[in-house]
């Protein structure tokens, strides 16, 4: 029986001609029988793919072998092509949606004004000399709220982010001001979204910005939960979350019940995007789950098409 595995891959780099790009990826992957997410962009590659471990290990092969992408570092984890309901290859005007492209500079060396790379060794390092110091390391969370919910480093701040459009807006609110002359690491799922966000803090005052380099799963790879980081991994794709350990912490609660629980699920409503914490039990018990931002859209509805005399539609799952 074939081994499968999931690659995980970014790379920071000019594209002069992203549609090319695509195109190439999208055969690429298809001749191999991979699915997936890719998005190319003016400033670079981002992709997570799943298959045949052979079949994944010629797909990085090849892509490494165009000269833009030859340094392209890759994260190896369990899974497989089942893990994604297909392949999607999309050019975008950002590898990750903060909505300031025009604020970004991308040089073959990467993106400009990002903050000081460590690795999971050098961040031990870092966390105990700064508390030898009397300024203790300030982790920031880099995801979307909801991944914090079932794992993060110990004390860390969370921004109120439901997607990384929302992080702008949040650095800006003054909330974080106090943090601006503290060291502060950022932290995401594999290191692209704290390439990005470490520019934007540094252009806005935040003076001593570190960033974990390979993110969560490297860090994972290295000290799994025996280390700084507590709980699960939130990944997007059909696992939904991943441990580092047989004995993670479960920190997420079911929103229903306030069960603990590491499941994240998504609202039964085809056309929403929200994920949530919600337990296997409740799920089961109520298969059309929607989130509080359908329920109030769907009373809201529901209240005006009352008084008009109207039957509000029902919603289905």
């Amino acid at each position: 029986m074939s081994v499968s595995k999931i690659a995980l891959y970014y790379r920071f780099v000019p594209l002069s001609d992203p549609e090319a790009v695509r195109l190439w990826q999208q055969a690429l992957a298809s001749h191999w029988g991979l699915t997936g997410r890719i998005i190319v962009s003016p400033h670079g590659i981002n992709g997570t793919v799943g298959g045949p471990i052979d079949a994944v290990k010629q797909y990085v092969k090849t892509t490494r072998s165009y000269g833009p992408f030859a340094g392209l570092e890759v994260k190896w984890s369990d899974g497989s092509a089942e893990d994604f309901p297909r392949l999607s290859v999309k050019v975008r005007p950002e590898l990750v949606t903060f909505d300031a492209p025009e604020e970004i500079t991308v040089t073959e060396d990467g993106v400009e004004d990002t903050g000081t790379h460590v690795t999971p060794e050098e961040l031990h390092q870092l966390v105990a000399a700064k508390e030898a110091e009397g300024t203790p390391v300030v982790f920031l969370d880099g995801r979307n709220a909801v991944e914090a919910k079932i794992g993060r480093f110990k004390g860390a701040v969370v921004p109120e982010t439901t997607t990384t459009r929302d992080f702008i807006d949040e650095l800006e609110s003054g909330k974080y001001d106090d943090l601006k002359d503290q060291p502060i690491v950022t932290y995401c799922t594999g290191g692209i979204r704290c390439e990005v966000l470490t520019a934007l803090m540094r252009h806005r005052g935040f003076g001593e910005v570190y960033q974990l380099d390979g993110g969560i799963a490297t860090y994972g790879d290295a000290y799994g939960d025996s280390g700084l980081w507590e709980g699960s991994l939130a990944v997007f794709d059909r696992r939904m979350h991943l441990e580092f350990s047989d004995h993670a912490a479960i920190l997420g609660r079911c929103t229903a019940c306030g069960t603990p629980t590491h499941e994240l699920r998504n609202c039964s409503d085809p056309s929403c995007q929200t994920l949530d914490t919600v337990c296997d039990d409740c799920a089961a018990a109520t298969p059309d789950r929607i989130c509080e931002d359908c329920a109030h859209h769907a009373g809201a509805h529901h209240a005006g098409a009352s008084d008009t005399g109207a039957t509000a539609p029902t919603m289905e799952a």
